[in-house]
């Protein structure tokens, strides 16, 4: 189940939203979360809901003993047997086949390799238990005395298959106190709204020009494809996965605020970005922010000369490349970043902010930079991707083919408004307004701003149900994760 269907809207979370509601106080209403929050869970593989359930214990358990150890280091000894246990357990799920896959092509062994199931949200579930334990371990937060509640933090169903990767910290206080005003249920709303349409209209859309472009992802496909419509279609993907992953971030933030958690924000338009370490301040920051305090900064981050610096940066975002799948091609996507990330260190950055011209500069050599590592990410076959490569630079392609126009016609509105709202214009518009309507004249734009809070989600909710009736076509791109 997804939260960009017809069965979770109308269904699942109608149902859960009343139920919550009926609910006398804060631990009634946490069971209820609990319990549809396992349903949905199970919802896409019941047998691994107890994977779920054990990672829980076993965080819940080491926490605990990590909170009542005397001894630093046998306070070291739980938090490596927590690491240990969920680390492995990502491993076998999720980079086993893979590497069985690979260790057959060098030698042969095993004969066959078995085909493990990922189960959903592993990758999310796995690194929030683990920055829980973390986090008890430097006394940043208090161990949970209650199973039942750690399993509440780590499956909520808001963010627990799609993020954002919530900190056990900033929802720790909310699990036991928190309220929900008529103002945080009409934000939640909003947020919502927004989140689904810009899935069901904007990112459904996108992909279904990238799949008109490119209809399958084999060399035969590729080679066919010019470079006017491979560079296409590498726009159409790069609004697609900001405007997918984004949805999820806002819809998960939305539905927390309608029941009380106030998750931190996941992206902050990236694609403004001049440089590209301002990009990935901007891109998944809860991803970001967990490897910077968890990996980089335990190694020595910054602190310990620019050899060092540069070899914990190396680990960081070869870590960032696997976490995202178990393929090669993941891996040199985290190298490809790391090489750019290097350079600005080193001396770009400084170069890209010297003044007005270079940051305009920055921010075509960012988008640029970042739309080739989309082909990386996307295209996990390495001879498709030497093809996709070729293409984007006119080698053995036509430069331009008339199905091209014709498809880019079709589409020009709908790219049109895709772009539009990879850019912070709305935040824009609604800030300029509400600034005016603070002044003594403009006191009547107060009455504008509530109609369009109160039409707006309603107009996206609309049109989102719309779109998802009218077609089917609803990628979902968080299998790998």
């Amino acid at each position: 189940m997804v939260f960009s269907s017809l069965l979770f809207v109308f269904a699942f979370l109608a149902i859960q939203m009343i139920v919550y509601s009926l609910m006398p106080g804060t631990k009634a209403k946490n069971i209820s979360l609990l319990v549809f929050s396992l349903i949905f869970y199970a919802w896409g593989g019941p047998r691994y809901l107890l994977l779920l359930l054990s990672e829980a214990f076993v965080s819940f358990y080491t926490a605990r003993q990590i909170q009542r150890s005397e001894f630093r280091t046998m306070k070291k000894r739980w938090l490596v047997l927590e690491c240990v246990v969920l680390l492995l357990l990502l491993f076998i799920f999720k980079y086993t086949t893979f590497f069985l896959t690979n260790l057959n092509l060098l030698t042969g062994f095993p004969a066959a390799v078995p085909q493990i199931v990922l189960p959903i949200g592993i990758s999310f579930y796995t690194f929030q238990l683990i920055s829980y334990v973390a986090d008890v371990y430097r006394g940043e937060v208090e161990a949970q005395e209650k199973y039942w509640k750690v399993l509440l933090y780590c499956s909520l169903f808001h963010q627990c298959i799609a993020g954002p990767i919530v900190r056990y910290q900033t929802v720790a206080e909310e699990i036991d106190h928190r309220s929900v005003d008529a103002e945080d249920l009409a934000y939640g709303v909003r947020r919502f709204a927004v989140g689904l349409a810009k899935k069901a209209i904007l990112a459904n859309g996108c992909a279904a020009l990238f799949d008109t472009l490119v209809p399958e992802l084999t060399l035969t496909a590729v080679s066919g494809v010019s470079t006017a419509g491979m560079w296409l279609a590498l726009l159409a993907y790069t609004l697609q996965i900001y405007l997918d992953f984004s949805a999820y971030s806002d819809m998960a933030i939305g539905m927390g605020r309608m029941v009380g958690f106030h998750y931190l924000e996941n992206f902050d338009y990236p694609y403004i970005a001049a440089t590209v370490q301002q990009f990935w301040r901007r891109w998944h920051i809860s991803l970001s922010t967990f490897f910077r305090d968890y990996v980089y900064i335990p190694l020595g981050g910054n602190r310990k000369g620019l050899p060092r610096t540069l070899l914990n940066m190396a680990v960081v975002w070869v870590l960032t490349g696997i976490w995202h799948g178990a393929s090669w091609n993941y891996l040199l996507w985290g190298v490809y970043y790391l090489v750019f990330l290097v350079l600005e260190r080193l001396f770009l950055a400084k170069i890209l902010e010297k003044n007005t011209a270079t940051k305009v500069v920055g921010h075509i050599y960012t988008l640029f930079v970042v739309m080739l590592g989309w082909a990386l990410f996307k295209f996990t076959d390495f001879s498709v991707l030497g093809e996709v490569f070729r293409a984007l630079f006119g080698v053995g392609h036509n430069l331009y083919a008339i199905t091209v126009s014709s498809v880019f016609m079709n589409y020009v509105f709908f790219l049109a408004l895709a772009v539009i709202a990879v850019f912070p214009l709305g935040r824009w518009i609604r800030d300029t307004l509400t600034s005016f309507a603070q002044r003594e004249h403009y006191r009547g734009l107060l009455t504008v701003i509530r109609i369009l809070d109160l039409v707006t989600p309603a107009a996206l909710l609309v049109l989102s149900l719309l779109a998802l009736i009218g077609d089917s076509y609803n990628p979902f791109l968080y299998f790998q994760f």
